[in-house]
């Protein structure tokens, strides 16, 4: 019996040391690969880090609050995940803007477009401000307002919908609304606000001066000559008039308020 418990013993230890050594076998490539995987990861930390953006077409959001937006999480600033996350895929469902497109330029730098939602001018109600296109559909609904775009009164309306044209008695006032906003951009005008009066007639805000243009005869001719009339008012407030100015007669007075 004694003989058969050493027996026994000796066939345990020699179990124990196959065990072992397969064990083993299997624990070596297994820390090998770990190695391998974390020499990877710290060379990819390490080396895609996003040092540069470039930010473009962005108007009602900063460069900071786009950034902040596209590389969101933990792993935001490296440009490989980046690559990953945004291949053949934009950034949606973001108040004013149509799409992002995120494209990486070196493991370093990376680009953003901004592709914002065409607005025309916002509308007060219900103390938010209401956006529209040019179309005069109803984009976006905030309490914040956006630099650039015109805050537009005189219209008539008792309710808005989102993604529905702003329900006015003559729909056509949004292509005046669309030349008119053509125009200031295009003598580099900043209006702050575009009234239009019950009797047709037209008048432009700018900061303390506002520029009342009679009806809408001669408008391109009254808007460019506002791109040399406005900053030589600066620091004044009062009233263009406007009214009867021809490209023959140029009749402008200015009555300080």
């Amino acid at each position: 019996m004694a003989g058969k418990k050493i027996k026994n013993k000796k066939t345990i230890r020699k179990k124990d040391r196959v065990s072992a050594g397969t064990m083993g076998k299997i624990l070596l490539p297994l820390i090998l690969l770990l190695i391998v995987l974390g020499g990877c990861y710290y060379y990819i930390i390490k080396n895609y880090t996003v040092h540069t953006v470039y930010v473009e077409g962005n108007i009602h959001y900063t460069n900071e609050e786009v950034m902040a937006m596209v590389m969101e999480g933990y792993y935001g600033s490296n440009s490989l995940y980046l690559s990953l996350k945004y291949r053949d895929k934009s950034v949606e469902n973001i108040p004013f803007v149509e799409k992002m497109d995120v494209s990486v330029v070196d493991p370093h730098t990376i680009k953003i477009q901004v592709y914002e939602k065409s607005l025309a001018g916002f509308v007060e109600y219900l103390d938010r401000y209401m956006y529209f296109d040019r179309d005069g559909i109803v984009v976006e609904s905030s309490t914040d307002r956006t630099r650039g775009v015109p805050l537009v009164s005189g219209l008539s309306f008792d309710h808005v919908v989102l993604h529905q044209p702003l329900p006015v008695e003559d729909m056509g006032i949004f292509q005046d609304i669309l030349n008119i906003t053509q125009l200031v951009n295009k003598y580099k005008l900043s209006v702050n606000r575009i009234y239009f009066g019950s009797d047709d007639t037209l008048t432009l805000y700018f900061e303390e001066v506002k520029a009342s243009l009679g009806r809408r005869e001669n408008l391109e001719e009254k808007i460019m000559e506002l791109q040399y009339m406005i900053p030589s008012l600066e620091g004044k407030s009062g009233t263009l008039r406007m009214e009867n100015y021809t490209e023959e007669t140029k009749t402008i007075t200015f009555e300080p308020d």
